[in-house]
């Protein structure tokens, strides 16, 4: 059989199988399987696949249509133009979440002309895509980042020392802010925390598409209404907040902004911004705390 055909045997096989992208999945599976890039396909799409490869392809998009997601297939998944290592510990890192990464950046660009040191939280690390890329494309802030899964703390300790240096992030294990060490809150405070936190509730859960449902429930579930784990970091960021520091936390979409808005507004927050992602979908807010 040769490449070409393989690739649109795959194609179709996850085409009809419901998957939302068919032939950029495929081609990611045989260009792993072939051990080359997927422009490679094309240019020798009139190659021979031997026996093994093509056995090994047919298993992997199996797997796929099993449910599991490319990326844990592949191990791997570019975010910001930086490659992370990604397992089932840790969510697959998303194009959408890029807009939360930006606005952090062009906040932390402001901040850095009037502060001698610039310090950032990420909650909720995971594989630390977010830590990762901010400290990636602003090496002068401090960044920290916390998690709860000592797994994903673990996925996240790794892709740090691939991509930056092992002590470039500082990564503590615990729940929220209840990971930081104790000076954190007197001393240590943070020019912005930035949040990917779980805001899916738990009943919607069961509705998702299948490879969703595969990634860990305790990055996924936000609780009954979606915003528990939300309504705990926006209760406690002003402990851990600078003076007119910023709060950027990543939602579900345009109803949930809407309540999320309410919630930052008690909990004495400002200058409440909505961001949207390429897709124009609102996707991040933000909220200042000026006391």
């Amino acid at each position: 059989m040769k490449t070409r055909d393989a690739l649109a045997e795959g194609s179709a096989e996850l085409k009809a199988g419901g998957i939302d992208s068919p032939s950029l999945d495929a081609s990611l599976l045989l260009a792993h399987v072939m051990n080359t890039a997927r422009a490679s396909l094309l240019a020798h799409g009139t190659d021979a696949i031997t026996d093994d490869a093509l056995a090994a392809f047919r298993a992997l998009i199996q797997r796929r249509l099993n449910g599991e997601c490319a990326a844990y297939i592949l191990g791997k998944k570019e975010f910001r133009g930086l490659e992370f290592l990604v397992n089932k510990s840790v969510l697959v890192p998303r194009p959408e979440t890029e807009t939360l990464v930006e606005t952090a950046v062009n906040i932390l660009n402001k901040k850095n002309k009037e502060a001698e040191i610039i310090r950032v939280l990420d909650l909720c690390t995971g594989s630390g895509a977010i830590a990762v890329s901010i400290k990636s494309e602003m090496p002068e802030a401090e960044v920290w980042a916390t998690d709860i899964s000592e797994q994903a703390l673990e996925t996240a300790k790794t892709n740090a020392a691939r991509l930056l240096q092992v002590s470039a992030v500082l990564f503590y294990q615990g729940d929220l802010f209840n990971a930081l060490p104790d000076n954190a809150q007197s001393v240590e405070k943070f020019s912005v925390i930035v949040s990917n936190p779980p805001y899916i509730s738990t009943e919607e859960i069961k509705t998702l598409a299948l490879e969703v449902q595969n990634e860990p429930l305790v990055a996924l579930d936000g609780g009954h209404t979606g915003l528990e784990i939300i309504e705990r970091i926006i209760e406690g960021a002003p402990d851990y907040l600078q003076k007119n520091g910023a709060l950027l936390m990543e939602t579900a979409g345009a109803k949930q902004t809407k309540k999320i808005a309410v919630l930052l507004e008690k909990g004495g927050f400002t200058n409440i911004n909505i961001y949207k992602d390429l897709s124009g979908q609102e996707r991040v807010i933000e909220g200042v705390y000026e006391v």
